[in-house]
């Protein structure tokens, strides 16, 4: 079993976190929303991290209910929008999907299920002029630099995982996303799921900057 999955929207590109712990203490990867669950909830996961919002919050907390898992909050934090130093937008304090619209969205593809209540781009309702598509983290970054592209993210960034080139500039939006991360009922998280939830934990204070 991986003890971890998850989702991309948590951290750097589509960081918005939907992820797998898995065995050996390596986390599983990203992964689509729906499948963090599926994992989580076939036992191919410990635990499952993703995000919840409240466009998204009645359809996952029907589904947690229907497969017998639960949600448990780790932080509150606002929207980010993710991008390389070079592009035009970096440098400001905040920025506007207004302004953003000639600038492409890159987003997690999402598999066979292309429901927008599974979508890794959090505002998955907003008509973008131009959406892409990528299904691996490189690809991602690549196109951020090649086309000046963006995705929403948490905020919290690894450079460990993504390099010193990247910055996330505060996106003009009231709107708040929980992470957290998703367990079955009655069963105790190991002593390495603890300790990957604790290494979360400490992001808690730079969140709702």
């Amino acid at each position: 079993m991986h003890p971890i999955s998850i989702a991309p929207l948590l951290i750097g590109p589509s960081t918005f976190l939907s992820t797998s712990l898995g065995q050996a203490g390596s986390a599983k990867g990203f992964e689509a929303a729906l499948q963090v669950i599926e994992d989580v909830r076939n036992f191919k996961s410990e635990i499952g991290i993703l995000y919840v919002n409240d466009f998204n919050r009645k359809v996952l907390t029907k589904m947690f209910h229907e497969y017998g898992l639960e949600f448990h909050e780790l932080l509150n934090c606002r929207i980010y929008v993710y991008m390389w130093k070079g592009h035009p937008l970096a440098k400001r304090e905040k920025i506007t999907l207004e302004e953003l619209k000639e600038y492409p969205c890159l987003s997690f593809e999402q598999g066979g299920n292309n429901s927008f209540y599974f979508a890794e781009e959090v505002l998955s309702t907003y008509e973008y002029k131009r959406l892409i598509k990528a299904d691996d983290r490189a690809t991602m970054l690549n196109l951020m630099v090649g086309l000046n592209g963006y995705t929403l993210c948490s905020g919290i960034i690894c450079e460990d995982l993504n390099g010193s080139d990247y910055c996330a500039v505060k996106l003009d939006s009231d709107e708040i996303m929980t992470i957290g991360y998703v367990a079955r009922k009655g069963v105790n998280i190991s002593a390495l799921g603890k300790k990957y939830l604790e290494e979360i934990s400490r992001y808690k204070d730079k969140a709702l900057k």
